[in-house]
């Protein structure tokens, strides 16, 4: 069975982007060379990529506008808005939870929970996220928008690997 995966930065202070929903301050406390490359590595795993329109617009319009750094994989964006789908960039309204049910249950690589926070907390509160790479970035930004808002009950995870490069330290942790 495939498994739902989050790969996310947040700050120390537990925010994905800033008030304004910025991410200019993801990065290291030194030079961007020291930087290990563990994108590359976990991408290895995985063929399908979901994500919130926030997160889709912010990556189309801002991070890469000139082309669509998922094209290798198969992508869900999770939207009321009446998109036309182009190739492997899907629109759908569906739900996210129905969706990576489905998912799990079909032959391929892994499933990731790219962003934002809506989609994780909803895949989150019902038990779907079976694997959660967290890089935590040496940065407070006192405001913002959480990674996890409020929960009705705890989850305990299992620590995998840490890792830790340029003052930013990576955690995997596993659904109990």
């Amino acid at each position: 069975m495939r498994e739902a995966v989050l790969f996310i930065a947040m700050s120390l202070d537990g925010y994905i982007a800033d008030k304004n929903g910025g991410v200019g301050w993801l990065n290291g406390q030194g030079d961007d060379s020291e930087n290990i490359d563990t994108y590359s590595k976990f991408s290895k795993d995985i063929d399908t990529v979901l994500m919130g329109w926030n997160t889709y617009h912010q990556v189309a319009t801002e991070l890469s506008p000139n082309k669509w750094i998922y094209s290798d994989f198969l992508t869900y964006v999770f939207t009321h808005k009446q998109m036309s789908s182009a190739e492997n960039v899907y629109f759908t309204g569906e739900s996210p939870v129905d969706l990576v049910k489905r998912l799990k249950n079909q032959d391929g690589k892994d499933i990731w929970i790219c962003g934002g926070a809506n989609l994780v907390g909803q895949l989150q509160r019902v038990d779907l996220i079976d694997k959660y790479y967290i890089s935590v970035i040496p940065t407070l930004l006192g405001d913002g928008i959480r990674l996890f808002g409020e929960m009705e009950n705890q989850q305990k995870l299992s620590l995998i690997q840490t890792q830790n490069y340029n003052g930013i330290v990576e955690l995997i942790y596993a659904h109990r």
